[in-house]
């Protein structure tokens, strides 16, 4: 099994607890992102720069996952393709994504996009601020996945 991070978008505390994560299990982890990422210095953690190009980085990750695979991201058609392919998905804020929930979510996020229309053009405000109680939610069910899969 292999993490593979959407690094883009990725709050910067995940990032850090999932340094800390790939250290302690020796899993190998790579930051997937359209700029330069920091890793630390460790054959575990690594960073692949793509191109700016429009889901460079979402279209690199699903090429290179493989089943089993863990890729934290917060995109819903990036974690659709994903576990298509028989890997596992978890955004951010601990929500997993897999073959029983992730067709009724693309389609919602589907509706969500036609029903804003032209907001999203306009800023619709983003996701609301990421807080301690979301990384305590990602961190547990983190560690309750990598604890099944040893």
């Amino acid at each position: 099994m292999k993490i593979w991070v959407d690094a883009d978008a990725c709050p910067k505390v995940i990032k850090e607890l999932l340094f800390r994560v790939a250290e302690r299990t020796s899993v190998t982890m790579t930051l997937v992102a359209n700029q330069f990422m920091f890793v630390p210095a460790s054959p575990h953690i690594h960073s692949l720069q793509v191109g700016s190009e429009f889901n460079a980085a979402d279209d690199r990750i699903a090429a290179l996952c493989e089943p089993g695979d863990l890729i934290i991201t917060a995109d819903i058609p990036l974690a659709a393709e994903v576990v298509k392919k028989g890997a596992f998905a978890l955004n951010p804020r601990g929500d997993f994504y897999d073959e029983r929930n992730i067709s009724q979510l693309l389609a919602m996020r589907d509706m969500m996009e036609h029903l804003r229309g032209g907001l999203m053009e306009q800023g619709s405000g983003g996701p609301p601020p990421f807080t301690a109680k979301d990384r305590e939610i990602f961190a547990n069910r983190l560690d309750k996945f990598m604890a099944r899969t040893k």
